[in-house]
Formats: C-alpha cells, sequence, structure tokens
C-alpha cells in the first residue's frame, strides 16, 4: 500500500512506520521535522498540522491506500486533516484510547457502551479523554466506514516514551524494597505497540472500518507476573513489596498518575473486564508473550534510554515510597517477595 503517518517518529506512529516497511509498503511521514528524523527507507514531509495552510501545502496532490493518526491534541486538528485527504485516501486509522468510555464500566461491556461527549471541531488541548473522543469523530464524520478507530489501553513495548512501562523498569532496576500496589493477582491488561501497528495496517489492507478495543483477553496476565517478569528480564534483585490499595490511596499516591499500570479495586470497574473480542475477530494477534514484550522493551531503554521528551520524575516521588514502605515495615503488614 502507500501509507501515511501523521507522526510516524514516535512510539506507536514509529511502530507504524516500521510495520509498514517490513511489509514493503511505500511509507510517508507527515510531521514537524521536531523530536526525531523520518525513519531510513520514509519519505519525510513537514508540516506543522495546526497550521492548515502549511498542511496543504506539505500534502500537496499526493494520495495514499491509507492514513494512520496518533494525534492526543485539539481534535480540530484531526478535523482539518481529514478534509483534506477525503477522497485522496481510501482508509483512514486513528489510534484512540480506552478512557473514552463512560465510567462506571459495567463488566463484559463491549464497543457498544456509553462513551463519553466530544466535540470534532474543538480547538483546545485539553482533556486527554474528550480530545480523544473528539477525533474519534472526526474521523468518523470524515471517513464513514472506511475509518478504524482503535480505542487502544495500555500499549507496552519498544520505545514506550509515557512511562508506562519504563518507569516501572528503572525503578526496578535500582533494586531494593519495591513498592508494588494492591496484589499480584490484580488484573492486567495491554496491548503490544507492535501488534497494534501491524494490526492496523492489515485492517487498512483489508479496508475494514468500525470501532474496536485493542487489549489482550481478560485473565490472561496479572499484576504479579507483569513486575517479575520485569525483575528477571532485567536480572534485578528488587524485592516486590505488595501493599493493599487502601493503603497507598491513603498515603496519598494517585493511581496510574503516579504510579502507572496501578488501579485499585475501587475504580477500576469494568475497565479490566471490557469485551475485547472484536478487534480479535477482525484479526488482531495479541498472543505475543509478556516476556517478549517486555525484553524487548528492556532492550531498547538500556539501547537508547528514555526519549528526551519524556517527564521522568512526573511519578511516585522515592521519598514518599520510602515512607509508605517503612509504616508498612512497622505494621508488619506485608512482606517482601
Amino acid at each position: 500500500m502507500k501509507v501515511l503517518v501523521l507522526g510516524g517518529t514516535r512510539y506507536v506512529g514509529r511502530a507504524v512506520v516500521d510495520a509498514a516497511l517490513a511489509r514493503g509498503d511505500e511509507v510517508t511521514v507527515l510531521n514537524r521535522g521536531v523530536s526525531r528524523p523520518a525513519p531510513a527507507g520514509a519519505l519525510p514531509l513537514v508540516a506543522d498540522r495546526t497550521d492548515p495552510r502549511a498542511l496543504r501545502r506539505a500534502l500537496g496532490d499526493r494520495e495514499w491506500d491509507a492514513v494512520v493518526d496518533t494525534w492526543m491534541g485539539a481534535p480540530r486538528v484531526v478535523r482539518d486533516t481529514c478534509a483534506l485527504l477525503a477522497g485522496r485516501a481510501r482508509h483512514f486509522g486513528f489510534v484512540s484510547s480506552w478512557v473514552v468510555y463512560e465510567r462506571p464500566l459495567p463488566p463484559g461491556a463491549d464497543e457498544s457502551a456509553a462513551v463519553i461527549d466530544g466535540d470534532p471541531g474543538d480547538e483546545e488541548h485539553g482533556f486527554y479523554p474528550t480530545a480523544k473522543r473528539g477525533a474519534e469523530l472526526a474521523a468518523l464524520e470524515a471517513f464513514g466506514d472506511h475509518a478504524l478507530i482503535a480505542r487502544a489501553g495500555p500499549t507496552l513495548g519498544p520505545r514506550e516514551d509515557v512511562g508506562t512501562m519504563t518507569w516501572w523498569m528503572r525503578r526496578i532496576e535500582r533494586g531494593g524494597a519495591v513498592l508494588a500496589p494492591g496484589d499480584p493477582s490484580d488484573p492486567l491488561r495491554y496491548v503490544d505497540v507492535r501488534d497494534l501497528a501491524s494490526w492496523m495496517l492489515d485492517a487498512a489492507d483489508r479496508d475494514v472500518g468500525g470501532t474496536f478495543t485493542t487489549l489482550s483477553p481478560r485473565g490472561r496476565h496479572t499484576m504479579g507476573e507483569y513486575l517479575d517478569t520485569m525483575r528477571e528480564v532485567i536480572g534485578s534483585d528488587a524485592e516486590l513489596v505488595w501493599v493493599p490499595d487502601e493503603m497507598v490511596v491513603a498515603a496519598g499516591i494517585r493511581p496510574y498518575l503516579d504510579i502507572p499500570m496501578w488501579l485499585p479495586a475501587s475504580m477500576r470497574g469494568g475497565m479490566h473486564e471490557i469485551d475485547a473480542s472484536a478487534a480479535r475477530r477482525a484479526g488482531l494477534d495479541t498472543g505475543r508473550p509478556l516476556r517478549d514484550t517486555l525484553a524487548d522493551g528492556w532492550a531498547w531503554l538500556r539501547a537508547e534510554g528514555e526519549p528526551p521528551w519524556q517527564d521522568t520524575h512526573r511519578w511516585l516521588d522515592p521519598h514518599v515510597e520510602r515512607r509508605v514502605l517503612d509504616q508498612v515495615s512497622r505494621a508488619g503488614g506485608a512482606q517482601p517477595r
């Protein structure tokens, strides 16, 4: 295919470019040319998407079979981009997020579940969930049945540049007693970034449209498996100290904002029980072993380090972690494992 990737130098966008090049696709990337150069083998177009005239000049009169977009800012930008590409691209894939579902989400809910409001014309970068929902609507309005909306859950693997995986890796690498919130049997669901990228291209090839939640099956993995496997992959002597949700919350530690991948049972609702089987029926393969995802992510992190735009200080304050671990030790309520 002739593929246009909007972005294409960072995380999910870069995974799409790599997968497309590996397939033998003719790949174009469009971005500001700021964070990193275009991957070798891809044609670079440079434009600030927030400027419609600059975007129009960069796109010229080119046509593509498929477009993949990972935008996370103002929905108006996706709307303007789609307006320029409608009629010049056969298929439009947008990487959204499972955060667009209304909470509490009923257990077993699927893509028909209620979602939050969004405005495709919204000019504000604003609140991430509403921005993603507005962008979904923009893509659907322009491309209809030829739009693929991937509501991705936690996305792991090489080049993860948010900290969802890398913060945990760096913390376990440091060793010692590590605050592990909740219980090792707590559920874990995610999608490997490379599996997501390959599926979106394959779906574009087959002109698959619609909205899909992209996640591993319910009950496949746990937080204990996640952190134990990470510890083994890294070769760390870290001791995981499992601390009850209530004690972690009482310490002022914010779920997912201070400790990635952690949602206490009181906040979990149906998010870990959502039915994501539609994407698998549409060809998404989530069978890659967790160990491979973590090992490949760790190999990348060791080779390249955190990207310069990643805020490595936004997560759990080490002094707060130490205070909670000391409380646990005094109370005798948890044991390292």
